[in-house]
C-alpha cells in the first residue's frame, strides 16, 4: 500500500510505502530503482531524468533512516537488513521485475539484493563500488569509519556537509555547482539513520555477495573518484565475474568525481540506457 504526498511540476511524485519515502517518475517501460550513496538521498539522482529513457518507471529511494523513511530496527543493521527493506518496498509498490542501480553504499545494497531475490532483477547497475570493510558487527570500527559519526555528532549535517562536499567533486573549485548540489544532499543527513549506514559499511563484504550474481551487471567508476578508487571496482568485477553468468560490463568516465551522476549526468544515465537496453535483449526483449 502506497500513500501519495506531493507531485511536482515536472511530473516526479514524493510517496511512501512499506516505510521507505521515495520519489518516483512513472513510465510505461523498464522500471528502475536507483539507490544513493550515504551521504545522499533520493533528490540527489533528479538530474539524470532528463537524460535517462522516458520510456523508464524511475524510483529514487530515500534508505531507511534518510528523508521521512523509518529506521531499521537494528542499530548495526547488516546488508541482508537493506536489502529485505527495499524488497519489502518493492512489493508494496507492486514492483517485481526491476533493473536496479546502486551507487556506493548503494552498490552494496544493491549486490546483497541480487543475492536474496535474484528473480526480480532483470539487471544490476554499481556505480563507484563500496567494498565494505568486512568488520563482524559488534566490533570496533576501523577508525576512519568512526570519524565519519563523529563528525556528523559534533559539527551536525550543514557543516558537516560544507567539509566533506568538495571532496566528492572533480576539481571542485571550479564546479561550485555540483559541490552545492552534494553539499544540499549530505547537509540532510541525520542519525539515527547515518550511523546505521555507517556500521553496515563496515561490516559490508561487496565482493562477496558478488560472488553469488550471475544477473547481467554494469560497473561505472570515474576517473576522478578518490573516495572509492578504481581497484575497488576492479576487485569486484572480478568477484562477479567469477559468478559466471553474462561477462560484465566496464565503463569509466573521465572528468569526474564520487559524485559523477551530478557532475556528469548525461554520460552516467547514457550508460545505464544502455545497461538496460542491453539486459533486456539478453532477457529475451522482455519489457521488465
Amino acid at each position: 500500500m502506497t500513500e501519495h504526498t506531493a507531485e511536482t511540476d515536472d511530473g516526479v511524485e514524493r510517496f511512501s510505502a512499506a516505510g521507505i519515502d521515495a520519489l518516483r517518475r512513472i513510465g510505461p517501460g523498464p522500471r528502475l530503482v536507483l539507490l544513493h550513496g550515504i551521504g545522499s538521498r533520493a533528490e540527489s539522482f533528479l538530474p539524470l531524468l532528463t537524460h535517462l529513457s522516458p520510456e523508464f518507471d524511475v524510483v529514487m529511494w530515500n534508505a531507511p533512516g534518510y528523508g521521512g523513511s523509518v529506521p531499521l530496527a537494528n542499530a548495526w543493521p547488516v546488508e541482508d537488513d537493506y536489502a529485505d527493506a527495499l524488497a519489502a518496498f518493492l512489493d508494496a509498490v507492486d514492483f517485481d521485475q526491476i533493473h536496479l542501480l546502486g551507487h556506493s553504499l548503494g552498490t552494496l545494497m544493491a549486490a546483497r539484493f541480487a543475492v536474496r531475490h535474484p528473480g526480480r532483477l532483470a539487471s544490476l547497475t554499481l556505480a563507484a563500488c563500496a567494498s565494505g570493510y568486512g568488520v563482524t558487527p559488534g566490533n570496533a570500527l576501523p577508525e576512519k569509519v568512526q570519524a565519519r559519526i563523529d563528525a556528523l555528532t559534533e559539527l551536525g549535517g550543514p557543516e558537516f556537509a560544507r567539509t566533506r562536499a568538495p571532496r566528492l567533486v572533480f576539481e571542485p573549485d571550479t564546479h561550485p555547482d555540483a559541490v552545492n548540489a552534494v553539499e544540499r544532499g549530505m547537509a540532510a543527513v541525520q542519525m539515527p539513520g547515518y550511523g546505521q549506514a555507517v556500521r553496515m559499511l563496515a561490516s559490508g563484504r561487496l565482493n562477496e555477495s558478488l560472488g553469488r550474481v550471475t544477473a547481467p551487471t554494469t560497473f561505472l567508476w570515474a576517473e576522478g573518484d578518490v573516495v572509492t578508487p578504481e581497484a575497488q571496482t576492479l576487485d569486484a568485477i572480478a568477484a562477479r565475474r567469477s559468478a559466471g553468468g553474462p561477462e560484465p560490463d566496464y565503463h569509466r568516465i573521465p572528468d569526474a568525481g564520487h559524485a559523477f551522476y551530478l557532475e556528469k549526468p548525461a554520460a552516467f544515465a547514457g550508460r545505464v540506457n544502455q545497461a538496460v537496453a542491453a539486459a533486456s535483449e539478453f532477457n529475451g526483449g522482455r519489457n521488465d
